[in-house]
């Protein structure tokens, strides 16, 4: 697994420097071995422990699954989950937990995004120029094509997203929009920064927040936090989807 930067974070587990031959990957090459991750799977970093362990524990028994078969990290973790030992969790858990998060992606509110490819469970901008209009959309893409594909871990990304979001999802996060949701603070935190063992939401992939609220709705994450969260999604549109995860990306974590 490729480690730029190998002085910048403490001492990886096999786990996650190597995996496990032959059926459990190496965490780091996915997640990046700061933790921080890219848009088609998780930041691990900063999460609490509890809340790694009982991902995995998910993945493995079949309540985290994704509205969407056709994502294939999804089910990579799921093949993972059901061959990684006990220990090798545990470690990796404690490893990720320890790293602290940083500011990777950068939001951007716009009306005109460049047109992508998809390539790698990236988007990638067409080599034209070519631009469309966002509409509803988030399109996360990388700040350095050539450096992320080689796993740099100091090349992060770019979130454009409407015009307007970050302000509408600041009032269903902090306020519940009106009575449309609740505040999310109550259970993330005052800072959003997490709460015991839920999870902080503070400056993570846009992309990926969208595919775990959609996920929680439909029921495909099943886990017990989820269906907590169940009742505080059943009023949310995908749009307010949208909006949500633009404002917590946009903040630094």
């Amino acid at each position: 697994m490729p480690d730029w930067h190998p002085a910048s974070h403490p001492a990886m587990p096999e786990v996650v420097a190597h995996g496990r031959t032959p059926d459990v990957f190496a965490c780091g090459y996915c997640h990046l071995p700061n933790g921080q991750g890219r848009p088609e799977n998780s930041s691990l970093a900063g999460l609490p422990v509890g809340y790694i362990i009982q991902q995995i524990t998910d993945f493995k028994t079949g309540l985290r699954k994704t509205s969407e078969p056709r994502h294939r990290p999804i089910a990579a973790m799921m093949t993972v989950a059901s061959k990684v030992s006990e220990s090798d969790v545990q470690a990796a858990a404690r490893y990720f937990s320890s790293l602290k998060p940083r500011r990777w992606i950068r939001v951007l509110e716009t009306k005109t995004v460049p047109k992508t490819r998809g390539s790698g469970w990236m988007l990638v901008p067409l080599s034209t120029g070519a631009t469309e209009l966002i509409n509803h959309r988030i399109i996360e893409t990388r700040e350095n094509l050539e450096r992320t594909e080689l796993r740099d871990d100091t090349s992060g990304f770019i979130a454009y997203v409407p015009v307007g979001s970050i302000k509408k999802g600041e009032a269903l996060v902090t306020s519940g929009g009106g009575g449309k949701t609740v505040q999310c603070t109550i259970c993330h935190g005052p800072a959003l920064k997490g709460l015991a063992d839920v999870p902080p939401i503070l400056g993570r992939s846009p992309s990926y927040i969208v595919r775990q609220l959609y996920d929680i709705k439909r029921g495909e994450r099943a886990g017990v936090r989820s269906q907590l969260m169940r009742p505080v999604l059943a009023r949310l549109s995908v749009d307010d989807m949208v909006s949500i995860a633009a404002y917590t990306a946009s903040l630094n974590p």
